[in-house]
């Protein structure tokens, strides 16, 4: 009987097949999880960059008219932290670090 037992592979292919797709397809999706999360930071980043580049300096000079005037008004956009102009296209976004080094320790 513990002959019989031993040689018996009935079911042992099958579930030891499922196991190595199991394992392929989770080591993928991680993988693939880890790329997408860094391009949605990249392109969230990217989008940050462009709104920060808009020009939001205005100004209208006082207006004059027969019963009423108005002020001129001034509004000058000064440069943030992380400001840069002539930034790659490709490059990652100023202040987005995507992948930290690991400190020691850990």
């Amino acid at each position: 009987m513990i002959r019989k037992l031993w040689s018996d592979e009935a079911g042992f292919v099958v579930s030891s097949e499922l196991v190595l797709i199991a394992t392929v397809l989770v080591i993928g999706l991680l993988a693939g999880l880890a790329t997408l999360r860094d391009q949605v930071v990249q392109e969230l980043g990217d989008v940050a960059a462009a709104i920060s580049d808009v020009n939001q300096s205005y100004s209208f000079s006082a207006i004059t008219a027969h019963t009423s005037s108005t002020a001129g008004t001034v509004f000058d956009d000064t440069t943030d932290l992380c400001d840069a102009n002539g930034e790659p296209t490709d490059a990652e976004p100023n202040c987005i670090d995507v992948v930290e080094p690991a400190t020691a320790g850990e």
